[in-house]
C-alpha cells in the first residue's frame, strides 16, 4: 500500500515538473512550432532516451551510498535540497520569456539525426543527473525489502513514460499556441510556478 501511494505521489509530482518550462520542454516546443510536431516529437524521444543513462547512474551510485550509510542518506537529502533551492534561485533570475519563435527552421536529414540531437543534449547535461539524485530520494522506501537500485530504476521508467506522453502532447498542440507563447504574462506565471515547485521540493527534502 505504501508503494502505491508513493508511486502515485511520484507520478503527480513528475507530471507537474515536466510541464514546467524547463530547457527540454522549451526546446521541444520551439522545434514543434518552427519545424512541425513530427520533428519536435522525434527530438523529444531522444531527450527521454537520454534519461536511461541518468537513471542508471543514479541507481547504481546513489543506491550504493544509501545502502551503506544512513548518515550519507541524510547528507544527500540536504545536498539535494540545496541544489533544488539553487535551481529555484536561478529561476527567479531568469528572463520571463525564453522562447524566440522567429528562429529559423532547422534542416534535419533523418530520424536518427533528430534523435541524436535530443539524446546528446540530455546526456551531456550533468544537471539532469544532479536533479535525479535530488528528486528520487524523496520517493524511496529505505525499509522496504525491494532493493534501492530497483526502486530507482522503477522511478526512472515511470518518469520516462510520463515525460514522453507529455512531450508528445506538447508537440501536437504547440503549433496552435503561437499567440500564447508570445505572451509575456504567460511566461511570468510559469516562471513563478517553476520557482514555487522547486522550492517546495527542497523543503520536502529538508522535512521528509
Amino acid at each position: 500500500m505504501a508503494f502505491i501511494s508513493t508511486y502515485w505521489s511520484f507520478i503527480l509530482t513528475s507530471v507537474a515538473l515536466t510541464l514546467l518550462p524547463g530547457p527540454d520542454l522549451v526546446f521541444v516546443t520551439i522545434q514543434s512550432v518552427t519545424n512541425g510536431a513530427r520533428i519536435g516529437f522525434t527530438i523529444a524521444i531522444g531527450l527521454v532516451s537520454g534519461l536511461i543513462i541518468h537513471t542508471s547512474l543514479a541507481a547504481t551510485g546513489l543506491s550504493l551510498v544509501i545502502s551503506q550509510s544512513e548518515w550519507a542518506m541524510n547528507g544527500i537529502q540536504y545536498a539535494g535540497a540545496a541544489y533544488l533551492f539553487y535551481l529555484a534561485y536561478l529561476g527567479i533570475k531568469s528572463d520571463a520569456s525564453p522562447i524566440a519563435l522567429e528562429a529559423k527552421k532547422a534542416d534535419y536529414a533523418s530520424f536518427w539525426k533528430r534523435w541524436r540531437t535530443g539524446f546528446f543534449m540530455n546526456v551531456l547535461n550533468p544537471k539532469v543527473s544532479l536533479f535525479f539524485i535530488a528528486f528520487f530520494p524523496q520517493f524511496l522506501i529505505v525499509e522496504s525489502e525491494i532493493l534501492i537500485s530497483h526502486q530507482m530504476i522503477t522511478l526512472g521508467l515511470i518518469f520516462m513514460i510520463q515525460a514522453i506522453l507529455i512531450f508528445g502532447l506538447v508537440c501536437l498542440i504547440a503549433g496552435k499556441l503561437t499567440t500564447t507563447l508570445r505572451s509575456e504574462r504567460f511566461w511570468k506565471i510559469t516562471k513563478w510556478l517553476n520557482v514555487g515547485v522547486l522550492a517546495l521540493l527542497g523543503i520536502g527534502l529538508l522535512v521528509g
